[in-house]
Parts: C-alpha cells; structure tokens; sequence
C-alpha cells in the first residue's frame, strides 16, 4: 500500500528571536513555525507521527522511509520557501504579507450579496471603487453562484454580465481576478482586461481552460471542491479531509504543472464551504499551515459562509460579519497570502492591526539573554 507524507506546522512563535532562531518564516510571510510533525499515512491510516523543531529536521527527514526522503525534503523546502509578487496588469502583488481580495459578485443569486448589482452598473462600479479605496489588492469578478443548487448559467449571460465591470475596473487600473470555471467567459475576461483566473473546478470544469491559461500566462488559483461537472458540493466522502484534500490540491497543482503552468502562476484554495460539513470546514481551517508545504500561495475563501450560520444561531448571511472576521484572522495566523472577502473594509482594518502586532514582536527583544 503506498505511504503518503505530509509535514504539518504544529508550534508558532511570535518572531524568531523569541525561539532564538530556531523558527522558519512559513511560506516567507509573517509567520514563524517552530515545531512539525512528519505524518505518514498507509491507504487512510496514519503509521507514524514523528515531531520535530527546525534544528533537528534534517535528522527527521532522514529517519522516513526511503521512499518518502525525497518527498519530506521537498516539502521541507516548501515550507522554507518565499514566493515572488504576483504581477497583475500594472499592480504588483507582493506575497511577503497578506492581501485582501475584494468580491464582486455580478449574479442573480449569491448567497449574500445576489441581485445587489447585477444590471446596476453605477452601483456595481461604487461597490468596486469603494473596495479599492478600503484596501483591496484585487477585485474578484463572478458571474455565476457557486452556491449548493444554484442554477447553471448559459456561458454567453456570463460573459454579459462580467465583462463591462471587467473594462470599468481595467480602465481605473485595478488588479482583477475572474472567478470563472468556462473557458469562453475566461477567454473574454481576459480580453476585457482580468489579470488571474480564479477557478473553483481547479480547472477540471471545460478541457479548454488549462490549455487557455497556459497560453495566457495568467495565474490561476485552483480551488478544492469533490464533486464532477454537474455539481461541485457532490462526492464528498473523505476518510480524512485534510490529507484528502491535501492529496486533491497536490494532483491539482502537478496536473497545472503538467498542463505547461508555471509554479510561480500556481495558487491553491481549499475550497471552504465547498462539499464539506461544519466539522470538515472545522478541520481545515485548524489545519491550514500544512498547505504551505504544497509550495504554493495560499488563498482562503471563508467570507459569510454556511459555517458561520451554523455556529451563530443560524445568523443570516448578511449578519456574518463576525465570524468572517475570526476566520480570516485564522487564516492569517496560518500564513495565507490572501483573503477572498466580501467586507474588505473590516477586514483591511483587521489586517493592519494585526500586522501592527507583527511587527511589534520584530522590534521586541525582551526575550534574548543578556
């Protein structure tokens, strides 16, 4: 039975003089880890946990078995690894620190924010500016809910809907993402002026899109979600939902590299909310630092999701304001490089003061010995 191996961050530190040195910058952001498990899994059975610090990894890495060494190291490696700036029309997007992408949604039928802007162009066009005046790095562009049951959109009323706000949003020089998994509205989009694909279906949707990204030379972030075609949120039946989805975004990501995508245009999601249960989303959230060691960008999309409802006295999507905040702190605890929101002043504001704290424990050295 093949071992599979996964190396997950289970210790922090504040900064690295606080554990004298012994911490990595995670991902090269603003997040120390000093302390791994090294977790081998047989089939859906997890044979050995190994804990180690940073000074004692390359002994680690050398007790695995031999034919996990190889793949320890790489993920080791990954972990280490700091990622060059995302350079989006005229917008360079540094991935030293954590960004926030900003949601518009130009659909009928979003979970929360549906109707609101959909041929009301004014209004869109403020929503836009506004989220770009708050602080948002990017602007993500969809024309089709992804919600469970949402009705399937006829490509042409997508590409209707997202592409003037595209060439609004190209004329005031912003950095735009299309949240899109068909290859014609990714096509027009980026004729219209969109920068990165953002594809739920991790391009699996049209055969045409890894080809089309690839020769566009657009990033593309690739998200996590169980089910086929027909519909994202079926099959998903995990024997342990982190490693699965782990194993899912690591084919992903090698399927891209395949496809003629360059690592550096290669970003991964998660996919919260997306085929899995409250306890499932739980789990992922709790566990988002191992998802460094996939070497790629981390994005996180758990703004006003089901989830919040569901541990808020089934507040309603418009009330979730709360509990996308405590999880996109969460999320930056955990090192992500992006934040995919619908409230971006909230969380701009959320993001500088944690940053402030980030930046306080670097200048503090209390903790050193005389």
């Amino acid at each position: 039975m093949t071992q599979k191996l996964y190396i997950r961050p289970i210790a922090f530190a504040g900064s690295p003089q606080s554990e004298e040195g012994e911490a990595i910058r995670l991902a090269g952001g603003m997040v120390y880890a000093s302390r791994f498990a090294l977790i081998v899994r047989e089939g859906t059975r997890v044979t050995s946990r190994i804990r180690a610090g940073v000074p004692v990894m390359a002994d680690a890495l050398a007790q695995l078995p031999d034919a996990l060494r190889a793949e320890g190291e790489e993920q080791w490696a990954n972990l280490c690894r700091s990622h060059a700036p995302l350079q989006l029309g005229e917008r360079t997007i540094r991935l030293d620190q954590p960004q926030v992408m900003g949601i518009l949604n130009m659909t009928p039928d979003s979970m929360s924010d549906g109707g609101m802007f959909l041929d009301k162009p004014d209004e869109a066009n403020a929503h836009a500016a506004a989220m770009l005046e708050a602080g948002a790095a990017i602007i993500d562009v969809g024309g089709e809910s992804t919600r469970p049951g949402a009705a399937a959109v006829w490509e042409g009323d997508e590409k209707k809907r997202v592409v003037p706000a595209i060439e609004n949003l190209a004329r005031a020089g912003a950095a735009i993402s299309i949240d899109s998994r068909h290859a014609s509205v990714i096509e027009a989009a980026l004729a219209a002026g969109a920068h990165l694909v953002n594809d739920v279906s991790a391009l699996r949707h049209d055969p045409l899109t890894m080809e089309l990204v690839c020769r566009s030379g657009a990033p593309v972030v690739l998200m996590h979600a169980p089910g086929d075609a027909g519909d994202l949120h079926a099959d998903g039946n995990y024997s342990d939902v982190v490693f699965d989805v782990f194993d899912d975004l690591r084919a992903r990501r090698d399927a891209a590299l395949a496809g003629g995508i360059a690592r550096d245009r290669i970003v991964l999601d998660p996919g919260i909310g997306f085929g899995k249960t409250l306890a499932e989303n739980l789990l992922l959230i709790n566990a988002l630092p191992l998802f460094h060691a996939l070497g790629q960008p981390l994005l996180l999309g758990a703004s006003r999701k089901r989830m919040i409802g569901a541990l808020s006295n089934e507040a309603a999507a418009h009330q979730r304001l709360g509990g996308s905040l405590a999880l996109a702190m969460k999320g930056l605890d955990a090192g992500v490089q992006m934040l995919r929101v619908h409230d971006v002043a909230e969380t701009v504001q959320a993001l500088r003061v944690w940053r402030g704290l980030r930046d306080a424990a670097l200048t503090d050295f209390s903790q050193l010995a005389d």
